[in-house]
């Protein structure tokens, strides 16, 4: 019979909170002779119990995440029986939380893995819109939950990064007059492309300070009005061409934005998230 101590990590998910746990306990205890082990997945009765027998085999700690009751049980009633030290992480929390919410727990294994699975969706999202700005990437577009187009200081970054942290891939395009929209456009069904419009004096005032921002002097054809009606009866003639939804952006928020687009798109804002 092995008699090195070991510390068992028991849990019905990943066990890595309980391997956390261990781990910082037994640097407590530099002195190297006390294993490790993990069990992840248990999640029937028979299966813990098999880990509770190998238990007997040496001195042995059982850490455990488990919130599936039937496997709790065994867990417990084995300890019990067998005088194996045991420590409970999940469930004191969750009798607590219970106490305090006036709630039962779902005591669903795995359930924080599926909100880092949304998590990962949301990091996914921002670095496509990240790599599709500004018109970067067409041959992106094909990915894309959404394309915006819109002139520029249009909002179409500041949605695109809104939409991003929910988790939308989505590429913006800049509308010049003078500058052929990219093939890869005119290949994205309809409604997935959603064109930015705002009246010309406010465009021409947002402009204005943009141009003071970059330090140049006087007016300039970016912060013309003329040249900014040019700019929006293309964009307004492209959005017809193309078959789009078309937001008029004056005197929204962004936020505001992005949940119509969300909406064009079949995919709205949850008021919660």
């Amino acid at each position: 019979m092995e008699r090195n101590p070991v510390v068992y990590v028991v849990s019905d998910s990943m066990g890595e909170t309980a391997q956390l746990v261990a781990k910082a306990v037994l640097s407590q205890f530099p002195g190297g002779n006390v294993g490790l082990r993990r069990f992840s997945h248990i999640e029937t009765p028979d299966a813990a119990l098999e880990v509770m027998k190998a238990a007997r085999d040496q001195p042995t700690m059982v850490i455990f995440t488990v919130i599936i009751p039937e496997v709790r049980d065994v867990i417990k009633r084995q300890a019990d029986k067998h005088g194996v030290p045991l420590v409970d992480i999940m469930g004191p929390a969750l009798e607590g939380m219970e106490q305090i919410s006036g709630e039962s727990a779902l005591l669903e294994p795995g359930l924080i893995h599926k909100l880092d699975e949304r998590y990962f969706q949301r990091v996914e999202a921002v670095e496509f819109a990240v790599n599709h700005d500004d018109g970067k990437n067409p041959k992106g577009y094909r990915n894309a939950d959404v394309v915006l187009l819109g002139v520029s200081r249009s909002s179409k970054t500041p949605v695109s990064m809104y939409l991003a942290n929910r988790a939308l891939k989505v590429a913006n395009l800049p509308l010049v007059p003078e500058v052929a929209t990219p093939p890869e456009l005119h290949r994205v069904p309809s409604g997935k492309i959603v064109g930015l419009t705002i009246s010309p004096a406010k465009l021409a005032g947002i402009r204005k300070l943009r141009v003071r921002a970059m330090g140049l002097p006087g007016q300039t054809d970016y912060s013309d009005l003329s040249r900014i009606q040019d700019e929006l009866v293309y964009a307004q003639t492209l959005y017809a061409e193309l078959g789009c939804e078309v937001l008029d952006v004056t005197d929204r928020a962004v936020e505001e934005t992005a949940a119509l687009v969300m909406n064009l798109v079949g995919n709205p804002i949850d008021p919660g998230d």
